[in-house]
């Protein structure tokens, strides 16, 4: 009985080892890091404070020291490895250990938080013309000066250091300021494809933090490359969109699209790669945020980042918000992406005011293709493909991929097979060989498990002269985005289209009494899909992808008085600098450019343009800088129309609001001279905790290090460029502190456009403003309809000398 008891003991406490697996935990610990020791904060001369003394250097061994002893008194001996020390602007440190190991630290003496690591995820041209870029150029002295002496950080998957988008200009060096050289300080670090000379003057500094995605997952050395080379594309696009080389030639498959230029052409490049093919981890982002602050940057692009909000913690206190909020107060201007999840509500990843949250739309251009039926119909489409043989002149046999399927083939009559051209052996060949072959979108593509790749594969075994993928009546219309074919295709995307295809089809084909096709008389060819159209498309249009709003406290989604997202920015159908290698999207495997979309597109257009904002206004901190971008927004399109949205239905739209677009569409002309600017700064921020609904102060205490010392009477106060109340019950009163930031003293009038259920008054009506000069305005708001959601109106001040500054009202009213 006893020996079987030893056994059975045994057989647990093996169990129980295996079953404990290690995990990656985030712990902050209190205590200053090295960006605010002794109280340092920027200067009044907007300068970032000096990281690298002797002073900041000792307290950042002390602090690691310290984190080492820590650990060493609280956990058992090789149960934890340490990935990293976080010391410049968050004291803390990434650890791999197991659930039972970190709970021994969970409310331990000067333990702030400890966070589990849930990854972090990327959140995946035209649009310098479309937002009026080559009028800001001038402003700032033409291509060759806009953004110059301004280094944007890039937190991402690396980059292609030998993209032309990249490349140092000999005859047009760096004017590298006073300001570059005193306050930054990066590094280079080298490794398999990319040697020393990547960093070249253009880009001055690249990094890669991978101590979290080894300990997460088993990595693979032919794509997890440790070294900043970018494998997947994505931080490339990124970086080039927001700060690449002016007019860098677009040519893919040997066809030019033409030229490419970022934001703020000028601008310097430092590469932070945090973001692995196999996993990306919370723990190498929060490591690379660390030290770009260390470095010097003045503007941080965080196109990446967690895809849920944190759990048992309001959305603010969250590790990644803690970092942002460090950040913002070193006077780093920080913007991220919203997020891909939309169009629904409550979405949105961006949650914090002292972050810009960039929502996303597409511009007024587009890539039609043609459908040439032998009948004389053309059908439009969607495809990034030169046109068959003859370019249209030439006509070939059409034909349908179900029957064009081998009779006595060894395989699964399933979708992929027989329908959607997934399988050259399914097809046979002397029935496709030289015809255009309809293809249907199935199952298979419905539910992710067919792809472009294989169709374009089974074209090329085959030779196809081109391929029709048309949507299926039982699945509906599908969502089209231009792609490079190799081999002439394109996509019909409606339904109502497909059915004049299969109409046409079965017409021209003649079958036998069992079904089986005796002759194709069906012709049809594919016309040219690369060349851009701007005829008469609404742009922009939020896109459905991108995330809404509104912003919320908890994984609850309980609602948020502040707005977001911020801003909208272009991020649909986006060209930029890409990885040949492409290792998450083989169909763009090989190209130098690629066209995509996403919030991590419309991120680095918001960054490239604060990086001229801040160039032209080097002493602004980074609240106003979003402040001159949030009131000098549009909310109407190119034909001058509110705002439209794309819905959850394939093509349709409906009227935006605040939750999708934020402010509006950003307007950089306009942004580089906003007459008025709301500014707060890290007190406010703490002030705008303390007063979050059902908030301990003892917990905000323990995780930003402030007090609730000053607090406001509603979160809704934080001196923000809008106003968002999400339970107004009777009347509120908030105010707002605009400051003039023009060169001459300006006479303001306030106009009112209230929300439904609300009167609104602004007092003073009217005020005028000496050059640095600031006014309070009194907001009051009355409920007069108790409505079951949002509405939504502005606030408008109108300067004599021409100036126009919109306030967003967004109102949620519960009771009389």
């Amino acid at each position: 009985m006893v020996r079987l008891l030893v056994v059975l003991v045994s057989i647990i406490s093996v169990i129980s080892c295996v079953a404990e697996k290690r995990d990656i935990y985030l712990v902050l610990l209190e205590g200053e890091p090295v960006a605010f020791h002794h109280g340092a904060k920027p200067g009044k001369d907007g300068k970032k404070p000096f990281l690298h003394s002797e002073s900041s250097v000792a307290h950042a061994k002390h602090l690691v020291d310290s984190h080492e002893r820590f650990l060493q008194s609280k956990l058992d001996a090789d149960s934890y490895s340490k990935l990293y020390s976080f010391k410049n602007i968050v004291n803390g440190f990434a650890l791999h250990t197991t659930y039972s190991q970190v709970e021994k630290l969970k409310g331990g003496h000067g333990v702030k938080l400890v966070e589990k690591d849930t990854g972090a995820k990327l959140m995946t041209t035209h649009s310098p013309e479309f937002l009026g870029m080559p009028a800001v150029w001038t402003q700032q002295g033409g291509d060759r000066n806009a953004g110059e002496g301004i280094v944007i950080g890039f937190v991402d998957s690396g980059i292609n250091p030998v993209h032309p988008s990249f490349a140092y200009d000999p005859m047009h060096p760096p004017l590298i300021s006073n300001y570059t050289t005193s306050h930054f300080s990066g590094s280079c670090e080298v490794g398999p494809l990319f040697p020393q000379t990547s960093c070249n003057g253009k880009i001055i500094s690249a990094r890669f933090f991978a101590s979290g995605a080894r300990a997460a997952a088993t990595l693979d050395p032919s794509v997890d490359i440790m070294s900043p080379y970018d494998v997947v594309g994505h931080g490339s696009h990124v970086a080039s969109t927001a700060a690449g080389n002016f007019g860098v030639p677009v040519v893919v498959d040997g066809f030019f699209y033409g030229r490419a230029s970022g934001m703020a052409p000028r601008a310097r490049i430092a590469v932070y790669k945090a973001i692995y093919p196999t996993v990306g981890t919370l723990t190498d982002v929060l490591a690379a945020i660390d030290q770009a602050v260390l470095d010097g940057v003045d503007i941080l692009t965080l196109s990446i980042g967690p895809d849920s909000p944190p759990q048992d913690t309001v959305t603010f206190l969250g590790a990644f918000e803690i970092f942002m909020l460090s950040a913002h107060k070193a006077g780093i201007f920080v913007a991220q992406a919203a997020g891909n999840q939309g169009p629904g509500p409550y979405t949105v990843v961006s949650y914090s005011p002292w972050s810009v949250g960039v929502a996303a739309s597409g511009t007024d251009r587009t890539y039609p293709g043609t459908l040439l039926l032998g009948d004389g119909q053309k059908i439009g489409g969607v495809g990034l493909s030169g046109p068959s043989f003859g370019n249209g002149l030439l006509q070939y046999k059409l034909v349908s991929a179900r029957d064009a399927v081998k009779v006595n083939g060894a395989f699964p009559r399933t979708p992929p097979y027989v329908e959607e051209c997934q399988y050259p052996e399914a097809l046979d060949p002397t029935v496709v060989q030289g015809s255009v072959v309809i293809c249907t979108f199935s199952s298979g593509f419905y539910n992710g498990t067919s792809n472009l790749t294989a169709v374009i594969q089974t074209a090329r075994v085959l030779g196809f002269t081109g391929f029709v993928l048309a949507a299926n009546p039982d699945y509906g219309d599908f969502i089209a985005e231009p792609i490079p074919f190799s081999i002439p295709g394109i996509m019909i995307p409606r339904t109502s289209d497909a059915q004049i295809i299969s109409r046409y089809y079965e017409q021209q084909t003649y079958r036998n009494d069992k079904g089986l096709v005796i002759r194709y008389s069906g012709r049809a060819a594919i016309g040219e899909g690369r060349v851009a159209s701007y005829v008469d498309e609404r742009a922009p249009v939020v896109s459905r992808f991108s995330s809404r709003g509104p912003d919320y406290i908890d994984e609850r989604r309980n609602p948020a008085d502040l707005l977001k997202p911020d801003i909208l920015a272009p991020g649909h159908q986006i060209w930029a600098a890409w990885s040949p290698m492409s290792v998450q999207n083989p169909i763009l495997c090989g190209y130098n450019f690629a066209l995509i979309s996403g919030t991590s597109m419309a991120t680095p257009h918001i960054v490239g343009i604060a990086a001229l904002i801040k160039q032209n206004n080097p002493t602004w901190t980074p609240s106003m800088i979003s402040s001159a971008m949030s009131t000098t927004a549009t909310k109407h399109d190119n034909r001058g129309e509110p705002i439209m949205a794309e819905g959850y239905a394939a093509y349709t739209l409906h009227t935006a609001a605040p939750f999708g677009y934020g402010a509006g569409f950003v307007d950089p002309v306009r942004a580089l001279d906003p007459g008025l600017v709301f500014s707060a700064g890290y007190e406010d921020y703490l002030s705008f905790l303390c007063s979050l609904p059902n908030t301990d102060p003892e917990k905000i205490r323990v995780a930003t290090g402030g007090t609730c010392a000053a607090t406001f009477s509603n979160p809704s106060d934080l001196n923000q460029p809008s106003v968002t109340i999400t339970a107004l019950s009777g009347m509120r009163v908030t105010q707002r502190v605009v400051e003039n930031v023009a060169n001459k003293p300006e006479t303001y009038l306030c106009a009112v456009l209230p929300p439904n259920g609300v009167t609104v008054s602004v007092d003073p009506p009217w005020f005028t403003l000496a050059p640095q000069e600031k006014q309070t305005l009194v907001i009051r708001l009355a409920v007069t309809q108790v409505l079951q959601d949002f509405s939504f109106g502005e606030i408008v001040l109108t300067g004599s000398l021409n100036h126009i500054v919109r306030i967003p009202l967004s109102v949620l009213t519960i009771s009389l």
